[in-house]
């Protein structure tokens, strides 16, 4: 510990989130991706009803998120018994759930701002493609993806901003281990819990660093 009262180990959960929130963010954009280039030009019985569902952990309280992954994901939930029983993966106060959790919060943020960017590309465009023989995923390859360049990497910039200031959701089911579940916005909350307010000050002007130049970046190439 140093004379600020800053632990030598302060880098440890900024490092942790950052693997956690590239990870979450991957799996997350991976998902957004199929979701959003399927329902942007879907119609179907019950399409808003799918919609609501997939914007859901934007509006719910993290921990209600938290709750409801713990209970689906730990020890008596089908996937967690499906989990451990057959890859011997455990989610709970585990880094994988804190993989989950980020991924989970910011799905809705990758899926918005890309089926935004999915249904900006011209109609006419991809029916021409079609029209030449192109099925639906060479229309996203060859012709939606490089026109909506763009709205992909705010997308990611988004998603990787969001799954990196996770709380509530992560502290549910990852709890929060040092060196091990211990992310930023945990130890910030346990540093003022305990009084250690220079730490808390370090992580937090980390975080509002990192989240700065992120939204900068995304705003760039929104207005580029």
């Amino acid at each position: 510990m140093n004379a600020l009262g800053i632990p030598e180990s302060f880098w440890e959960p900024v490092v942790l989130s950052l693997e956690v929130s590239i990870a979450a963010t991957v799996i997350a954009f991976a998902a957004g991706l199929i979701a959003a280039w399927r329902m942007s030009s879907a119609s179907f019985y019950g399409k808003t009803l799918v919609e609501t569902a997939f914007l859901l952990p934007l509006v719910l309280p993290p921990s209600v998120v938290g709750f409801i992954l713990l209970v689906v994901l730990g020890k008596n939930g089908w996937i967690g018994r499906a989990a451990d029983a057959l890859l011997h993966l455990s989610f709970v106060f585990q880094p994988l759930g804190a993989v989950v959790a980020a991924a989970v919060v910011s799905f809705p943020l990758i899926y918005q701002t890309l089926k935004s960017g999915f249904q900006a590309v011209d109609q006419e465009l991809k029916d021409a493609a079609r029209s030449q023989g192109a099925g639906e995923w060479q229309v996203l390859a060859y012709i939606v993806l490089p026109l909506a360049a763009r709205s992909l990497q705010a997308a990611f910039i988004l998603g990787f901003a969001r799954a990196l200031g996770e709380f509530g959701a992560t502290m549910m089911i990852a709890g929060n281990i040092p060196g091990r579940t211990q992310t930023i916005p945990t130890a910030i909350y346990f540093a003022v819990d305990a009084g250690n307010l220079p730490l808390a000050w370090a992580l937090t002007g980390c975080t509002i660093l990192l989240s700065f130049g992120l939204l900068l970046i995304s705003s760039r190439l929104k207005s580029g």
